[in-house]
């Protein structure tokens, strides 16, 4: 039996691996929050590993608060760089594969086509910039995946589908911004794909881009979840000057998947076509 280490055991990713652990039938699989390990806890991490057998260590683990980062610098570099760096250290040290969950934000948006894992990285904020020294630590370990991910949601916790679904019953009129263009990616897909590469045991390591199919703003987003949950509400699309945040956000992060797709044999399913299964997850709770 393996072990799987998921840090950030209540977040809505490691909630969607929960969700499908048991298709992986060899594995078994340990859920920790802050509470049960403090990954910015030098000492604590050692002892973990100390004292469990851990062939995979998936991060889910990080500071996601991307506005309120401006101010909380040190709090986003602890989780988000620091925690990383003694996770990979002890992964290194007991040959556990390291799978490290980054973000599209380590780009700038500057781009207009596709972006690639050898692009070039220039976060605009402190949330991608500690995320990217998180990826740089990572990638200091011989056994290591970083997936880059973007605009991520599911039926759990907090995330902008379910606060549109809040606030489409709460309000007769929303703006959104339609000047932002990414790709909204279902955690459960997400998820899938983990597990894909703990049971294949692939070896295959670096950097890759995982997102939904298919290109959207933030405007098309919502309009989707609206309409896939038959939510009536008008909805008035803005520009970002309009809704000015503390922390500048990639104007343009969609991610070319090539690379995912052909290593690990798999099809991407279309962003909307996920809405509508987290739509009914979500309705049969």
């Amino acid at each position: 039996m393996k072990s799987v280490l998921v840090t950030g055991g209540n977040g809505q990713l490691a909630s969607c691996i929960k969700d499908i652990e048991e298709s992986l039938v060899d594995f078994n699989f340990i859920y920790v929050d802050y509470d049960e390990l403090d990954i910015t806890k030098e000492e604590e991490v050692q002892m973990f590993f100390e004292n469990q057998k851990i062939e995979y260590c998936i991060n889910c683990g990080a500071y996601t608060a991307v506005d309120k980062a401006e101010s909380e610098l040190e709090l986003a570099k602890n989780v988000n760089e620091i925690g990383v760096k003694y996770l990979a250290e002890s992964c290194e040290k007991h040959n556990t594969v390291l799978i490290q969950i980054s973000t599209d934000f380590v780009f700038d948006g500057k781009q207009s086509t596709l972006y690639r894992e050898s692009d070039t990285t220039n976060p605009l904020g402190v949330y991608g910039l500690t995320k990217l020294n998180g990826e740089r630590v990572s990638s200091s370990i011989k056994r290591h995946f970083i997936i880059r991910t973007s605009w991520l949601y599911s039926e759990h916790g907090n995330n902008f589908l379910k606060t549109m679904l809040r606030l489409g019953k709460e309000r007769d009129e929303l703006s959104v911004v339609c000047d932002q263009i990414g790709t909204p990616t279902y955690a459960g897909d997400l998820a899938e794909i983990l597990l894909k590469i703990m049971g294949d045991n692939n070896d295959a390591y670096g950097i890759y881009h995982y997102s939904n199919e298919g290109v959207a703003s933030w405007y098309d987003f919502a309009k989707a979840v609206f309409e896939e949950s038959n939510t009536k509400v008008k909805l008035l699309p803005i520009k970002s000057e309009a809704y000015p945040t503390p922390a500048k956000r990639p104007s343009y992060s969609v991610m070319d998947k090539s690379k995912i797709k052909k290593v690990f044999n798999i099809e991407i399913p279309y962003w909307r076509d996920s809405i509508k299964k987290c739509l009914k997850i979500i309705d049969e709770q």
